[in-house]
Order: structure tokens, then C-alpha cells, then sequence
């Protein structure tokens, strides 16, 4: 495709959705302008046009790690894993909501496929790049951010406990848990957003009753439960 005959912004949009179509992850901005045979500047003013109409997610703000790590480590101190969840539950059937209403080709794909659990992996992994996969797909750079932090708070070692972490990871409780993810991205991917939210609150329910079985003394779970 570097031979493309692209030569103004109108070409240069139909072009970039017509990589979309193929269902693959679009490329840096400078591999894509190379693959399109195009300026960067009126690459550029496609993107901004492609973003406006909702076509790509947002383009993604710079961040500081290091601030992000001191809120983290602020806010370990002054919750719980029942406070983390109880956000949880107020934000992510939302995030749910809107990932069926703007999520790309490429963004149900990833939700699919983080939806199960393969043998060889670390459970706890598939579970965060499931969840974050779907905050990402609402093409809100705050909420994605916000619910990195929020996560990141939810499996500090501070607050887990070992024994519950252990029944979290038990073959029958990430079968379940996998059952339930896939709800949430079959609706995702029927655009169905009252069913998405729905899933997405039931699967955190499911999680909060888990929790309280494990510990209801302080409620506290092991990351992979969620």
C-alpha cells in the first residue's frame, strides 16, 4: 500500500478506514504516514478528522508514572479492597456502556480475547487486560488513566491476603470468571450497551460475593478474583 494514490484529506481518511476494516491495530503515526505515501501534517489533519467523528480512539495524553505512583501509594493507605470494588462497581458497567457504543473492530478484538483465560497464563494478567481493554475502548482518556490508578490501588500487596488469593485462582472460579467476562464482551460486540453494562455489573457482583465468602471480617481478595 506505500504506492497509494493519496492526495488529499478526503483520500487519506478513506484510506485509513479502509486498514481499519482489516481489523488490525493502526501503526505509528510515522510507519502509517510512510504506508500511505503521505506528508505527516496532512496525516495529521485525517487523524483529528477520524478522532472528531469518533472513527479512532482519542489520542492518548502524555502521563507521569511517577505521579501516578504517588497517588497509588497515597490511596493504599486510606482504603480497602471492599471501598476499591465498591468504585468499581460505580465505574466499569459504565465503562462497559460506552466501550459497546464506540469500541473499534480492533478494541472488541482485544476485549474478546482477553475474555479468556489460556492455561499457560498468569490469571491476574488476563483479568487486568480484560477490564483495561474495556476502558480503554470507551475512547476516554480519563477514564482509562483513572482506572489504571484505580487498579493499581486494588492489587497493591497491602491489601491482599494470601489465602484468598489462592481460592481466587482455583480452576472453577476463573472458569466462572472467564463465563462472565464473555458476556460482557458478547454484548460489547452486538452493541448492545444496557446488556454491556448489565454483565459488567453482575460479573463485579459475582466478585464482591467472593469477596465477602473469602474474608468478610475485612473483605479482603486476592487480585486474580476479579
Amino acid at each position: 500500500m506505500s504506492n497509494l494514490p493519496v492526495s488529499n484529506l478526503d483520500d487519506i481518511i478513506e484510506a485509513i478506514r479502509a486498514l481499519q476494516k482489516t481489523g488490525d491495530k493502526l501503526p505509528s503515526e510515522r510507519d502509517l504516514a510512510e504506508r500511505l505515501n503521505v506528508k505527516r501534517h496532512q496525516l495529521r489533519k485525517a487523524l483529528a478528522v477520524l478522532r472528531e467523528s469518533g472513527d479512532i480512539a482519542p489520542a492518548a495524553a502524555r502521563r507521569s508514572r511517577s505521579k501516578l505512583t504517588q497517588y497509588s501509594d497515597e490511596l493504599v493507605g486510606l482504603t480497602n479492597p471492599i471501598e476499591v470494588l465498591e468504585l468499581r462497581l460505580l465505574v466499569e458497567p459504565g465503562h462497559a456502556r460506552l466501550a459497546s457504543l464506540r469500541a473499534s473492530l480492533p478494541d472488541i478484538n482485544r476485549i474478546t480475547e482477553a475474555a479468556t483465560t489460556p492455561d499457560t497464563a498468569v490469571p491476574s494478567e488476563v483479568d487486568l487486560a480484560f477490564h483495561t481493554a474495556v476502558a480503554e475502548a470507551t475512547r476516554n482518556n480519563l477514564a482509562s488513566t483513572f482506572y489504571r490508578m484505580l487498579r493499581r490501588v486494588g492489587v497493591d500487596a497491602r491489601l491482599k491476603v494470601a489465602s484468598s488469593a489462592t481460592k481466587a485462582s482455583c480452576p472453577k472460579r476463573i472458569s466462572m470468571r472467564d463465563a462472565e467476562h464473555k458476556r460482557v464482551a458478547d454484548a460489547i460486540a452486538r452493541r448492545d450497551p444496557d446488556a454491556a453494562e448489565a454483565a459488567m455489573r453482575a460479573h463485579l457482583q459475582s466478585v464482591q460475593r467472593l469477596i465477602y465468602a473469602n474474608d468478610p471480617a475485612n473483605g479482603a481478595a486476592g487480585s486474580d478474583a476479579a
